[in-house]
């Protein structure tokens, strides 16, 4: 019996939650609360468009032109998004993750990414997806440096949250007191800027309207256990998404060049390690040792 193009599908459930989660890059591929989708989906069938529920190791985001310098050298990536010029969100987001330990409410998957000529680092990861029938869904991802060389890693990931009504009639909550400004290719041009005064001030409820964002946040608030929450409301539903302390930056999309009807029917939001081209810039990149290990959570709850 063949499988789907995405290869095994991993299904998980706790109370009224149920989550779906794909061999291929270990994606988020479905997640729903009492039979309603918290997230955009895509078919078992169809790779996952616009980077649907996607892990991004080892960067989020861009590299510009895919060029980094590090460890005395210049290193040069496939440019993976030719129409900007860019290396767009890791490695490992269209590879096989084998599932090692599924459970009815959890699943945990790994990857083993080994050295190529724009990143000849390796890295052990493992991510596991546990659903709880009070605090929906947690995820938790971990890259180990099991190479002999110093690695420069950063993570991400990119689930698109949706109450099931243009995200245009939806209240928004966003807790980021900076924002940061990028150029015509996604790019940042400088450093992280103040919300306060703009239209990316979204840390107290509003109306998202027509509004256009393609930003990472950071000078993230955060509540009494060291998570920031992000919160979409609308159409009569609910749905928030947190982030660890690990993770003190966050890209929010509106899901503009998203395809046919799930044009701006979702929110983007993409807990990240560091902002777009770190690996250039050096901001936030994390420096993995050999035998050291990074560790961060995300989760979504409906409400």
């Amino acid at each position: 019996m063949s499988e789907p193009i995405t290869g095994r599908q991993h299904e998980i459930s706790a109370g009224p939650y149920r989550a779906v989660i794909t061999e291929c890059g270990a994606g988020l591929r479905e997640l729903t609360f009492e039979g309603a989708p918290l997230i955009l989906s895509h078919d078992a069938d169809e790779p996952a468009p616009a980077a649907l529920g996607q892990l991004l190791v080892p960067w989020p985001n861009r590299i510009d032109r895919g060029r980094y310098a590090y460890g005395g050298r210049t290193h040069q990536l496939d440019i993976s998004e030719p129409e900007l010029d860019c290396a767009i969100h890791g490695l490992v987001r269209w590879a096989a993750w084998r599932a090692e330990e599924h459970e009815p409410h959890r699943v945990r998957l790994a990857h083993r990414l080994l050295a190529s000529a724009g990143y000849p680092f390796r890295l052990d990861l493992a991510v596991e997806y546990a659903l709880d029938a009070a605090g929906g869904l947690t995820v938790r991802l971990t890259a180990r440096n099991t190479g002999s060389r110093t690695a420069p890693y950063a993570h991400g990931a990119h689930p698109y949250l949706t109450v099931g009504v243009p995200i245009d009639e939806c209240e928004v909550v966003i807790p980021g007191d900076r924002y940061l400004p990028v150029d015509e290719r996604m790019i940042p041009t400088g450093p992280a800027r103040d919300v306060a005064g703009t239209p990316y001030d979204r840390r107290e409820p509003s109306v998202l309207g027509s509004q256009r964002i393609d930003n990472a946040y950071t000078g993230l608030r955060r509540d009494g256990t060291g998570r920031a929450w992000v919160r979409l409301r609308g159409g009569g539903r609910a749905v928030s998404c947190w982030l660890d302390e690990t993770q003190p930056w966050l890209e929010i999309y509106t899901a503009d060049r998203l395809p046919g009807p799930l044009r701006r029917l979702g929110l983007g939001v993409e807990p990240m390690t560091g902002p777009p081209n770190a690996f250039a810039s050096g901001i936030d990149l994390i420096e993995l040792q050999p035998g050291h290990t990074v560790t961060g959570s995300w989760g979504i709850i409906a409400g």
